[in-house]
């Protein structure tokens, strides 16, 4: 019987939580993780509307990409959408769970599936994050070695980009001298030992330390294992903001635009002066991505495709780059074919639901 722990389980090993940004409120909002789930309803947005829907369609689980608690709730008298949605999930027994700026900011997330709709190649995260990497040393006699990497590599760790099971080995030896009540598993209280050992380092996410460091205690053949942390600030280029990447043709920007209108059947398209003759190489936010124009231009993007940009953030095109502004709800609809896409492969059984409430607040005369 799946519960509703075991998708959020499963989502969150897609996109964790450490990955969102400090202002966030991804993660289970409602409802009970050890729930059995009759249904899951996939939304943009959660609304009073889509919660009813969900309540019709036989849905105790909403799964929406931005949260509908954003900012701290300090009453629920119903006086505004946010606490009535709450008030109608809580009073229906439906869950809500968002998966927000954390899915925003994974290679395989929410800006990859705009880019695939593009037909972008050779993609890559616009601004990489730092300091979200660790390194563990440890030291392990030579014939365990294979044993703990092996338990170091099945719990995440040794994972840089497209390559996995990554380390460093170097051989030496390792001296100790048990004492007192010491129960080694190599020598004899009392008595100096000398162990040819390996020097293993992996690199690993840091939010997964706590895994990683059960893993290395579980396998480790030593009664006090000897190892060391260090948190690293080089950036990781499988999480961070916005994407880029090249068509495979040129184009010229008004055919762009076209393609745009198109696929994200966009109302309209604000744009900045046209100052390519053709673009090839294309930059690209879901949401709100006007803070990323400057990293646009430093990669020599051709154009910047993003939302929700006001009026003097234009001028930050400086004549280097065309920013497109599609609207948030338009670059952000796909988030939902990605959801359902994973959750389908991983549970085959549960009744899945794409909701048929418009959440798009702006519409166009």
């Amino acid at each position: 019987m799946i519960k509703i722990k075991d998708i959020v389980q499963y989502l969150e090993a897609m996109a964790p939580l450490a990955y969102q940004e400090d202002y966030d409120n991804a993660g289970l909002l409602t409802g009970s993780g050890d729930t059995p789930v009759t249904g899951v309803l996939i939304a943009l947005d959660c609304t009073e509307g889509v919660v009813q829907e969900a309540k019709n369609k036989g849905c105790n689980m909403v799964i929406s990409h931005h949260p509908v608690v954003f900012k701290p709730l300090k009453k629920l008298t119903g006086s505004n959408y946010v606490e009535r949605t709450v008030i109608k999930a809580i009073q229906n027994d439906i869950a809500l769970y968002s998966s927000h700026t954390n899915l925003d900011n994974v290679s395989h997330g929410v800006n990859m599936r705009i880019a695939n709709k593009l037909g972008l190649v050779n993609t890559r995260i616009l601004r990489p994050k730092s300091n979200n990497l660790g390194k563990l040393t440890t030291f392990v006699p030579v014939e365990n070695t294979d044993t703990v990497l092996s338990a170091l590599h099945a719990a995440g760790a040794g994972m840089i980009g497209e390559y996995k099971n990554c380390s460093f080995l170097l051989e030496g030896t390792g001296t100790f001298l048990p004492t007192g009540s010491a129960n080694p598993s190599i020598g004899q209280n009392g008595v100096l030992e000398k162990v040819r050992e390996n020097r293993i380092e992996v690199i690993f996410p840091l939010h997964i330390k706590s895994k990683v460091m059960s893993a290395l205690v579980e396998a480790h053949p030593y009664e006090e294992v000897a190892y060391y942390l260090h948190s690293l600030e080089n950036t990781d280029k499988q999480t961070g903001t916005g994407m880029i990447g090249e068509l495979i043709n040129p184009m010229k920007p008004e055919d762009f635009f076209v393609m745009l209108r198109k696929q994200f059947n966009c109302g309209c398209i604000r744009h900045t002066e046209i100052v390519k003759s053709h673009v090839k190489s294309i930059a690209l936010c879901g949401g709100s991505g006007s803070f990323l124009v400057p990293d646009a231009i430093k990669h020599q993007a051709d154009i910047f495709v993003s939302a929700d940009f006001k009026y003097h953030d234009f001028f930050s095109a400086e004549s280097k780059i065309i920013i497109a502004d599609i609207g948030h709800y338009e670059s952000e609809q796909f988030t939902k074919e990605l959801l359902y896409e994973h959750l389908r492969e991983i549970f085959p059984n549960i009744a899945l639901h794409f909701t048929e409430v418009n959440t798009n607040p702006i519409h166009y005369a």
